[in-house]
């Protein structure tokens, strides 16, 4: 593709001289003859400082944000703003041909766009996801790296959907990919909003900052669906053109409520209530799956689907793994695997548990390192106070020490008088934990879910949660 055809739309501040580009590129290690290098700025390392190497090494050209000295330069005002439409346009401007939803939000991306994407395939339409699990194009998975991909890799998916007849994507969108400009040249047709609570800011700074990040997807979507339960949910689209539709639990002035609520340890089911009434029958337990259900079907009742359909599909959706998933034990015990690594997350999903537990809830959990410090304490206070026994443990260390990690987990269990015992090998605390359980105990594994890895300050090893389970029963039954 000629270099001028990928800088369409953009504002180059230099002349240039075209010529054929092979690739788009902005990660050094990965240069190759006749690719275009774009200089980004990170937090540790700033591409403009290898950018001469890069031509020498045989890329066609490189795009900076000041004037280099070096021939083929392009000169921009914003370089990671321009990634996104140069990617974009290197594919065709794949997005153009979707209808995209965009779902935002501290804990329940993940489970909602699954079920959104449940949803709309029993509805006849085929449908492209992309996500903290995994990415798909219709059946087809690959692989996630991130909840949302780097602009070459989002475009690359993209036009893998249309190639493959997708009318729609569902994709997770984060609040450092919406920072960060990864989908800076993509339209929403349907934004949604699902909470906004305490994460991730070791990245932001600060709560306003991560609200702001958040609330940039709905600069870029003509429909929002957002949740009038949480204080944040009211404020998201102040101020923007976008047309509106609210759900909620605890205010029933939405356009789509849920009432009557009824838990289990099988699933939720509720009476889906707008203009007319529908009973819902989610498979998947905990409160929190009322708020997931509810979005999915609000976001897909805003494109206008019939409510009858809409609602028989959600009652036939599944479960996501990692997500409120029972693992198979044929014991008298349950064991659940959950993603929960935020304070607000471990809370929803204990509470959610106790409405079901009829044994003691025991909570196995710990905290990642490399990120924000402050909910260390606080996510122990969380689970010491609605838990009947924990065990904390490793999460992901990374380069932290991770005895150190525990030790600021344990200040917010102090005042609590709740049992616990640490075991900082993650593997050996599940062997525990499954070799104590009592009858009818629920042992929460939060945390890791999805993940069959574990980044410790050594490298990154397997690990799955499922499998460290399966081996821990096995060496019970030995044991008897």
């Amino acid at each position: 593709m000629k270099l001028s055809e990928l800088l369409k739309g953009i504002e180059v501040k230099n002349g240039y001289t075209d010529k054929e580009i092979a690739d788009v590129c902005s990660d050094s290690r990965l240069i190759d003859k006749d690719y275009l290098f774009i200089c980004i700025k990170g937090a540790t390392f700033d591409g403009h400082s290898v950018a001469a190497e890069m031509l020498e090494k045989g890329a066609a050209a490189v795009v900076t944000e000041r004037d280099l000295r070096l021939e083929n330069q392009i000169i921009v005002d914003n370089t990671r703003e321009a990634l996104s439409p140069i990617c974009a346009n290197f594919y065709g401007n794949p997005a153009e041909k979707l209808k995209l939803i965009g779902l935002t939000g501290t804990n329940g991306k993940t489970t909602t766009a699954f079920l959104v994407k449940q949803i709309l395939e029993s509805l006849g339409k085929k449908v492209g996801l992309i996500g903290t699990v995994q990415n798909m194009v219709c059946d087809e998975v690959y692989p996630a790296h991130y909840t949302t991909p780097d602009p070459h890799e989002l475009q690359s998916l993209f036009a893998k959907m249309v190639e493959a007849g997708c009318e729609y994507c569902v994709m997770e969108v984060s609040s450092q990919a919406l920072a960060q400009g990864r989908v800076s040249s993509v339209d929403f047709l349907v934004g949604a909003f699902t909470n906004l609570t305490q994460d991730h800011l070791d990245y932001h700074k600060t709560f306003e900052n991560y609200f702001e990040a958040k609330r940039l997807l709905f600069k870029r979507s003509k429909i929002a669906v957002i949740n009038a339960d949480d204080e944040y949910g009211l404020r998201i689209t102040e101020g923007l053109s976008c047309k509106n539709y609210t759900y909620g639990v605890k205010n029933h002035n939405v356009d789509y409520c849920a009432r009557n609520l009824n838990f289990s340890a099988k699933g939720v089911t509720y009476e889906l209530v707008c203009d007319t009434i529908g009973r819902v029958n989610c498979p998947i337990p905990g409160r929190f799956s009322v708020y997931n259900s509810l979005c999915a079907a609000a976001v897909v009742l805003s494109l206008g689907f019939d409510f009858k359909d809409v609602v028989v599909a959600v009652s036939g959706c599944k479960g996501v793994k990692g997500r409120i998933e029972v693992v198979p034990t044929d014991t008298d015990f349950t064991v659940i695997i959950d993603y929960a690594h935020s304070p607000d997350g471990l809370q929803n999903i204990i509470s959610s548990l106790r409405e079901i537990a009829q044994g003691r809830i025991v909570t196995l959990f710990g905290c990642g390192g490399d990120r924000d410090k402050t909910k260390r304490p606080i996510m122990g206070n969380i689970a010491a106070s609605l838990s009947d026994f924990c065990v904390v443990t490793s999460d992901n260390p990374r380069s932290e020490n991770p005895s150190e990690i525990i030790n600021d987990i344990l200040e917010g269990m102090k005042d609590t008088q709740t049992p616990y015992k640490v075991i900082e090998n993650r593997k050996e605390a599940i062997f525990w934990a499954v070799n104590n359980a009592e009858k009818d105990d629920i042992i929460l594994l939060a945390g890791k879910g999805h993940e069959t890895y574990q980044i410790l300050p050594t490298g990154t090893i397997h690990f799955d949660e499922r499998e460290a389970v399966a081996e821990a029963l096995s060496s019970k039954t030995q044991e008897i």
